[in-house]
Formats: C-alpha cells, structure tokens, sequence
C-alpha cells in the first residue's frame, strides 16, 4: 500500500470508527431544530465539539451570533468547507412513520429538519475532522478552515463572511448538501438568491388628507383614518403579483416569494397600524435578471407608499453570485465517491420505509427506498436534468449560498443521499413529512452522512498529497475568472465589507416565557374552539 493510499484509510478508517459518535451528534442537531440566525443551542455544540478536537474556534464570525470559524493546521493549502444547521418553520415532524409533530410541547407549526441540514453539518464536520485525523498522525502540512453557517434558508450568512474576507486565504472549498443522490456538481451550480425586506411605517398619521367645511365633525375613531402600514403591505403584495408577469419573461427558472414578517399591531385598538414589512425572496441564473426584478420591487415599493402616506425602507438580508464550476475539482471529489461507494441501508431502515409505505396505503415493498438513493450516479448527472429542463444559456440554476464560496478559489459540491421512499404514484406526490421523518430516523440518514464524511476526507487527503490536481483546479479557476480573483469575468462580493447581517429581524423561534419553552406561536387551545371553514385539498 502507497504512503497516499495509507493516509486516506486513516481518513476512512476515522469515519468507520466514530459511527456512533456522528450518530449521536447529528440526532444531538436535528433535535434542536432550531431555525435562521436562532441557532444558539447548535452552534453551541459545534463550538465546544471542534474546541475539544484541538481547533482554534472564533465565535460569532462576521457579527453573526450562530456563525463560527474554525482554523485546524499551518501553511498552504488552505481548505474550506462548513457546516449548515437551521431548520425550517412549519416542517415538524417526528422521527415515526406517520404524521406527528416533533414535539408535542410545542405548536405544530414550529421547525424541523427538512434536507436535513443537521446531516449537512454533520457530514461535512466529520470529514474535516477525519482529513485532520489523517493530517495528524502522517504529519501533512496544510490548513483546515471549517464555518457555522447559519441562515442558509434565507442565504444569510455565507455572502456576509465573503465579504468580511473570511475565504480570501482559500486553495480549494468542499461544500456538501444531502441530496436524493449520489453524485457531484459538475458543469451547473446553483443560481443567485437575493433577499429583500420592505418596511412601512406610518409615522404622521395626523397629517393624512381630512375633508374640511363639511357639515359633520371628524372625532376620534369616527374621523377618516389614513390607510396605514397594514394597507401598504397588503397593497404591496397584490401590486407585485401584477407587476410580475411583466418583470421578466418566462424563459429560463426564476421565482419570486414573498413572506409577510410584521403585520398589523393585534392588540393596538383602532388606532393605526405603526409598522408593517414583507419581505423578498427571489431567484435567477443570472444577476441581471436579478436587477431587474429588484428595480420592479423598489419601484413598486415608492408607488404603494405614496399612495397609503407611510415611508418605506429597503432592507438587504442575502445578495449571493451564481454559481462557478470547476471541472477538475469535480473529477477528484467524483473520484472519491466512487471509491467510497453509496449509502448502504440496513434492514432495520427498509423496515422503517415499509411501515411508512402501509401507513399511507401504498402496498409494502421488499425494497421501499429508490435506486437513485442507492447506486452513485454519472458525474453529469445534474447537468443532463437540467439541460433537458432549460435552454442551453442557462448556467446555473437554483439556489444555495454555497456559491459565494467559488469566488475566491477552486470549488465544487458533494450531494449524497438520505434514503428516498418509492412512489408507486408519480401523479401523485408523496406528502413531504414522509422524508422529514426518515431523515430523523438514524438508520435512514446515518449512511449517506457516513459516504459524504468519508467522501470529503479521502478528498482534503487528496488536496494536500497531489498538488497537480489542486494546481490543475487553479489554472481552470482563473481561466474561468479571467485571471483569478480581480480578473475581468470574476465577480466581487454583492454585499459591502461593512454589512450588517440581518440578526435583529424578528425572525421565527423558540422562546421562554412563564408559560415554557415554546415556538414563537403557542400552543394553540382546545380544538373545540376553532370552526372549520374549510377542510383544504
């Protein structure tokens, strides 16, 4: 066996031999369920994991409370890759094969893991602590870089650390996302996502247009009362559905999402709502089509509070790039995964699916879980589902800040897959607690997070021993920025260097209160007291 050949089994050999520790720390994360820039309790945990293996941790990173860097090593190469953890509002659900709550303490609205992000984490966390397991007991030089990167479902935190500089140092960066497959990005990366947030506030209700000499008194709640922040966002929200079939043509995959984030003041009387905001989320291949559409939103915005007297503000909360490929990169991470080979599901999991399969009346199957899920898929396997979706100018597509980490140096992505229920049924979806329940039952995601781990430190391995690949990934990085970083097709961070992450939003999450440990929204109270108006689809 070569000296290279031995290094990389004491990577693989690191991940076979912590199982149960991965195990237990991804359960540890998908319990905390804690969702955008309010994960407290599982950056805690990330912290105190790498501080305890010997890692150099600065907390809070780029003014962000549940972000994190972690520095393991000396000298060139520098490798980054990090960790995802914050979990999605309305997706709880228990690890049973039926449609049940995460926990019956909390409103059945709160978050759950729905990629799961705590297997991201955890997958990725492992394979740099395997490359560092590796690195150490054969004396291999180089530098490992690991972030908390909270926020991901709203694209918060990686475009802040790019612009603060945390990755100027970067040779090489690894992301990681749990997938229903196994392969890599190859040719097509993930889109841009913008994010945007419209504040309207009603300052000087007083000065709202009265009628004067008029044969009656304007008093108090009977007088005319000036439209107000409430109005001006449901104007906003209707205003822009008919403004956006005229934003951009329907030629390529982009989305426009909108989220209402303060409403009207429940308990203020009758006296005017003071503040009200919706907020923004879109999507496209390309940045110009991005512009256009936040040209069409603020313009929106101007006409919407002229017309209820409230000022509007515009907030940033996520400008990322598209995505940049690196071919070479790909190739030696594929290389990787193809040597680790896919998830292998146990009995107990397949049982697990079948169980899930009776309870939504689908005959059990011997097999319940996809092939896909299964067997590791071609390297251009992405790419050929999407050119057969788009027109061939499309480039990227998707979203995921992920890609500001493949501005700075060689990049690429690592999917691996949970295990993915059958669907006798295509025309009829599977409902999506189905897949949150088996991405919370260990035997289900334990093995791809154990091949991403695995995948990612043979890959680091790789990095720091064949310094050809990683200077091959280098020649193409810069002829696809036309000269590196400042070259004429490379492009700058979106945000300023100064820019303050959005932490003080009154974003979802848990809170204590006399009543308890609770999701922002309570309990709701006895079921007697809610009448049906309608039962849905």
């Amino acid at each position: 066996m070569s000296k290279v050949q031995k290094e990389k089994k004491t990577a693989l050999d690191f991940v076979d031999e912590s199982r149960q520790w991965l195990s237990d720390f991804h359960m540890e994360i998908w319990r905390y369920a804690e969702p955008a820039f309010r994960e407290y309790r599982s950056a805690v945990a990330y912290v105190k994991l790498l501080r305890d293996d010997g890692w150099e941790v600065e907390e809070g990173s780029g003014e962000m409370p549940t972000a994190f860097c972690a520095v393991w090593g000396k000298g060139k190469p520098v490798i980054g890759g990090f960790a995802e953890y914050d979990a999605v509002p309305d997706c709880s659900q228990a690890p049973v094969p039926y449609r049940k709550p995460r926990d019956d303490g909390l409103h059945p609205n709160a978050a759950g893991h729905t990629d799961p992000h705590s297997g991201l984490g955890t997958g990725a966390l492992f394979g740099f602590l395997a490359a560092k397991h590796a690195m150490e007991k054969h004396k291999l030089k180089g530098t490992l870089k690991f972030f908390g990167e909270p926020a991901e479902k709203v694209c918060g935190s990686k475009p802040v650390h790019a612009a603060k500089g945390y990755f100027d140092d970067f040779n090489a960066s690894i992301p990681y996302h749990p997938a229903g497959y196994n392969t890599v990005r190859y040719e097509i990366n993930g889109g841009s996502y913008w994010n945007t947030l419209y504040t309207f506030e009603t300052v000087h209700p007083e000065n709202w247009f009265r009628p004067k000499d008029v044969p009656f008194r304007i008093l108090g709640h009977a007088g005319g009362r000036i439209p107000a922040s409430l109005d001006a966002v449901c104007l906003m929200y209707t205003a822009t559905k008919y403004v956006e079939d005229a934003m951009l043509p329907y030629t390529a995959y982009w989305t426009l999402n909108e989220f209402i984030m303060v409403g009207g003041q429940c308990t203020s009387d009758n006296l005017p709502p003071r503040i009200s905001q919706i907020q923004y989320a879109y999507r496209a291949p390309i940045l110009e089509m991005q512009e256009q559409i936040d040209r069409v939103l603020d313009n929106t915005a101007k006409g919407v509070a002229q017309i209820t007297g409230t000022r509007v503000t515009k907030r940033i909360i996520a400008k990322t790039r598209a995505g940049l490929s690196n071919r070479r990169l790909s190739e030696v991470l594929y290389r990787n995964l193809e040597a680790v080979g896919p998830p292998v599901f146990s009995e107990e999991a397949r049982e697990f699916g079948r169980k899930i399969q009776e309870n939504l009346g689908i005959v059990p199957m011997d097999d319940p879980f996809t092939e896909a899920c299964q067997r590791v898929q071609s390297i251009d396997y992405i790419d050929k589902d999407i050119r057969y979706m788009f027109p061939q100018w499309v480039e990227t597509q998707g979203s995921d800040d992920y890609v500001d980490y493949q501005w700075t140096a060689p990049s690429t992505r690592l999917n691996t897959a949970n295990a993915s229920l059958r669907n006798p049924d295509p025309n009829r979806p599977l409902p999506a607690w189905t897949s949150y329940a088996l991405n919370g039952y260990s035997a289900c995601v334990d093995p791809g997070i154990a091949t991403a781990s695995k995948t990612i430190g043979a890959t680091i391995v790789d990095l720091l021993t064949h310094p050809e690949d990683l200077a091959a990934a280098k020649r193409e990085f810069e002829e696809r920025t036309g000269g590196g970083v400042g070259g004429s097709k490379w492009v700058p961070p979106l945000l300023p260097k100064d820019f303050y992450p959005p932490i003080d939003l009154p974003w979802p999450e848990y809170v204590t209160t006399q009543r308890g440990f609770e999701w922002s929204l309570t309990k709701p109270g006895p079921e007697k007291e809610y009448k049906v108006l309608h039962e849905g689809l």
